[in-house]
Order: C-alpha cells, then structure tokens, then sequence
C-alpha cells in the first residue's frame, strides 16, 4: 500500500512539473494570433506596439536608431537589429510602405533592409542580430527575394526554416521564381523574385530593368500575404514571388535595420479572406 501510494505521489509531483514548465514556456512566448478585423501595427505616434533588438545592446536602444519622424517610422541604420511585432501572427495579409533616407552603410553596395515574416526562437540568435525567420527582401535591384534565416530556440538548439518554390533556371544558372516551374527546396541560397536581372552587380542606386520598387527617395508598397503554409509576395502590387511548404508558418513581424536608413508607414494587417 505504501508503495503505491509512493508510486501516485511521485506520479502527480511529476505531472504537475510537466504542467509548470509548459506553463512557464507559454507565458515566455508572445502569444499567437489570428485577425478576425484588421488593425494597424503601427500608430503614427510611437513605438509602443514593438519590441526592439540591437546587436550591440540587445533590447536597449541607447542611441535612438529607431524612432517616429513625421508619422513614420525612422530607423537609422547605425548597427544592425530591429524592430519586433510583441504578438505572434499566423494567417495574414501584411501590407505597408518603405523609402530609403541619406545614410548608407559606406560601402558601394545597394542599400539594404527587409521584413522578417513567421521569426520565432531566441532574440538576436542568428548571427546576433536576427531570429529564425523568413526574410522578404527589400535590397535595391533584389526586392521580394525570399531567404532563409537559421537561429536557435530558446534552449540554444538549432531552430530550422524551410520553404520551397516553383522556378525556372535563368541564364545566370540561378533560380526565379516562376508559377508551373520545377519544385526547389530551398538550400541556403536566395530565391530570387521573377524578374532578378542576371548578372545584377548590386551597386549602390541602381536599378535592374524591371524593377518595380519606386525610385529613390518615393515609398514603395509591399505585400505579404501568409496564408497557411504558403507566402506570396506583392511590390507596387505585382506579385513577384511566392513560396509554400513553409515552416514555421507563424511568428513575429520583424523591420530590419542593416546598415542604412530607412522609413516604414501604414504598417497594416488583415485577416486572409477565404475564397
């Protein structure tokens, strides 16, 4: 009898230590959710909707490198890192507006930012400056290229992400995105928008023959639209690529700051309307 009733003591105490630690993870994450009415990630007055991560100072912003100007957001440059939704968000439609400022990173290479979509796991994991995520793009001349970020979860255990997509095999021998093209998983090199142009040099100010983002200095608007396991991309609204099979298929919405300014406004999301 003694025994059995040590056997169901040690068998509560072990469940409820289950419980708690499940517990205490769920109360760690952000929650996640799913839009019944869109709303606005943003509201033209401060940052009180984000989260901010620096590599330098982690969740301190000492230096003020992202702030409101004018109804937007300002996000200087200095460093890399970035601006955080505090919410996870699953099936949705993403849409704002980006233009570059003055500063650049001091290279001769194209101005650089992106939207990370679905960032999970540990902040600042990747490379120490960003999280397991899908990122979108918004180099010049690259805008809606999709690539992969590979970061830890909260243990330090490796945290995968994945996608795959229909391409073609331009004359460059590289990948583009095209509908009815052969299904490519993605393996740790860029799945470039329809309309990359080959042998695009990536110099600072430049422009490749379709590009569709607006010219320098004038908003450009960018759609994401994640539904279930499947991501299509939008830039002035043309659809310049789309992926599927992705994981995670949830996360945080982060802006990315690498090393030159840029503004961001109408940061808006809306729940995916089944057909």
């Amino acid at each position: 009898m003694f025994l059995q009733k040590t056997r169901v003591l040690w068998f509560v105490s072990s469940l409820y230590a289950i419980l708690w630690c499940q517990l205490t993870v769920s109360a760690q994450q952000p929650d996640i959710v799913t839009l019944d009415r869109p709303m606005s990630l943003f509201n033209g007055k401060d940052l009180s909707q984000f989260t901010t991560w620096l590599k330098e100072s982690q969740n301190e912003d000492p230096k003020g490198i992202f702030q409101v100007t004018n109804g937007a957001i300002h996000i200087s440059g200095e460093g890399t890192g970035y601006l955080a939704t505090r919410n996870r968000y699953r099936d949705y439609h993403l849409s704002l507006e980006y233009k570059w400022g003055n500063r650049t990173d001091g290279s001769k290479y194209v101005r650089n930012s992106g939207v990370l979509l679905h960032a999970i796991g540990k902040e600042g994991s990747a490379n120490g400056s960003w999280m397991t995520s899908i990122e979108v793009q918004l180099a010049q001349g690259c805008e809606g290229d999709i690539i992969v970020i590979q970061g830890l979860d909260e243990n330090g255990e490796k945290l995968p992400a994945t996608v795959s997509s229909e391409t073609i095999t331009a004359s460059d021998g590289k990948t583009r995105w095209k509908p009815g093209g052969e299904k490519t998983i993605y393996r740790g090199k860029q799945f470039w928008w329809s309309k990359h142009e080959p042998g695009f040099q990536e110099l600072k100010d430049t422009r490749g023959k379709e590009d569709v983002a607006s010219p320098l200095g004038q908003w450009t608007t960018v759609d994401c639209i994640c539904k279930k396991d499947r991501i299509s991309i939008r830039i002035n609204g043309r659809t310049v690529n789309e992926v599927f099979d992705v994981f995670p298929a949830y996360g945080r919405i982060l802006l990315q700051n690498e090393g030159n300014e840029v503004f961001f406004r109408n940061i808006v999301l809306r729940p995916i309307k089944e057909p």
